[in-house]
């Protein structure tokens, strides 16, 4: 399991991450149904998946890419989460009396979308109780992970709200201290709830201190302790 930076039990990373696979819960018969009832279709970087107000007819499998989950109103973003490769979206509309997509999903690189039925899944969670389990297992992760994201972005200080994003980019998606991020400046800022003038200054901070090193969209995270620190003091 990969390292996520935590206060007292709160998880302030973006990347929502579950790593058992939902698929092998089904049965046989009802993997069949889902495959029956579902398409995959490719997007390309910067695509939008689904609107947030748009009906819901689709719950939305990962199969590969990275894509976000945002809420937009008069051109400004908040940011609720990345998702990865095997992650389920659209799961918020399933309860009854919802026919309305809660947030837009859009793709930060070329992604595979598997788009199912929402019919066919709520079916499947009224007859396979393990599961519906699951699933709730699930609604409960990201909702705790939301939690540790307002607390960020509303209780900590900018150099706290950078080195959580950083630290989590490395943990979660990468999995290595050094890589090339495919997120803007302006995307970082959208996550951090910081303009894009307070990224760039604070990376830069974090450059002459020794914390990471630049070049490009090259990251490498150099002491990932001292990172660690901030993120936890906020």
């Amino acid at each position: 399991m990969s390292q996520i930076t935590e206060t007292k039990g709160i998880s302030h990373c973006s990347v929502f991450e579950f790593e058992q696979s939902w698929y092998a819960l089904l049965t046989p018969e009802e993997q069949l149904l889902i495959d029956a009832n579902s398409v995959s279709i490719n997007f390309r970087k910067g695509e939008t998946v689904c609107k947030l107000g748009a009906f819901a007819s689709h719950i939305y499998f990962l199969e590969e890419g990275l894509v976000k989950v945002y809420l937009e109103e008069r051109n400004k973003k908040l940011i609720l989460s990345l998702s990865t490769k095997n992650s389920l979206l659209g799961i918020a509309a399933i309860f009854d009396g919802n026919n309305k997509l809660p947030y837009s999903v859009s793709t930060y690189t070329d992604s595979k979308i598997r788009m199912i039925d929402l019919q066919i899944f709520r079916q499947l969670l009224k007859q396979n109780s393990e599961f519906s389990y699951h699933i709730i297992n699930l609604l409960n992760e990201k909702t705790a992970q939301i939690y540790g994201r307002f607390f960020s972005l509303t209780q900590k200080q900018l150099h706290g709200r950078v080195a959580d994003i950083l630290l989590c980019l490395s943990n979660k998606i990468f999995k290595s201290s050094s890589f090339e991020l495919p997120l803007s400046r302006a995307d970082l800022g959208d996550l951090t709830g910081m303009s894009t003038e307070s990224v760039i200054r604070m990376m830069k901070e974090f450059k002459d201190d020794g914390l990471i090193d630049m070049h490009c969209k090259s990251i490498e995270l150099l002491d990932i302790s001292r990172l660690e620190r901030i993120s936890e003091f906020g």
